[in-house]
């Protein structure tokens, strides 16, 4: 947790105005967060924080580059990673989440940890299935030729219909037409 400490931004008794923080991340981020999504990374982040009498309004613009392990060949490969997030922080009387990006902090707060935010962002931003780059191109050709995975059965139906009269209908079919009355 010591590494996390640089992320720790006092705000008893800031005056009402816009305060910047520049921070710089690499490994010991991600290790100190003991999580096993991310092992590695080198991103920058740049927080502007709004601070009224009544909120928080805290700005994440986040850039760099973050380690995944590729879902298919297991080989390790950068992903880049650009974007910017809004948080509010409202003060009340008690801690609550209220939405994705409004929270409810004490009034007597003293100081937010700012390092599990700019995780969540990052871990957002990634994509859901983690592909080696030379993978992508293959992904993309195998979602334009249109590969027929399942098939409901409305399409045998659909040639039941269009199918001409003279075939033979098998018994069974042939008495639910007659309770449907299309005989």
């Amino acid at each position: 947790m010591k590494a996390l400490t640089q992320y720790d931004i006092g705000i008893y008794g800031l005056k009402d105005k816009q305060y910047v923080y520049n921070f710089e991340s690499g490994h010991e981020f991600f290790e100190a967060l003991e999580q096993e999504l991310i092992e590695n990374g080198q991103f920058t982040t740049h927080l502007t924080i709004d601070k009224s009498t009544t909120m928080l309004i805290l700005n994440f613009s986040i850039a760099g580059v973050v380690e995944l392990v590729c879902d298919r060949s297991l080989e390790v490969f950068e992903e880049p990673i650009d974007l910017t997030e809004k948080l509010i922080l409202k003060f009340g009387d008690h801690d609550e989440i209220l939405a994705e990006d409004i929270e409810l902090i004490r009034h007597e707060t003293v100081k937010i940890n700012v390092a599990q935010y700019i995780f969540d962002f990052i871990a957002l931003s990634l994509p859901m299935k983690k592909l080696h780059p030379r993978f992508r191109n293959e992904e993309n050709e195998d979602e334009e030729e249109g590969i027929l995975v399942y098939q409901s059965g409305e399409e045998s139906e659909e040639k039941a219909a269009d199918a001409p009269d003279n075939e033979a209908i098998d018994p069974r079919w042939a008495a639910l037409q007659k309770l449907k009355g299309k005989e």
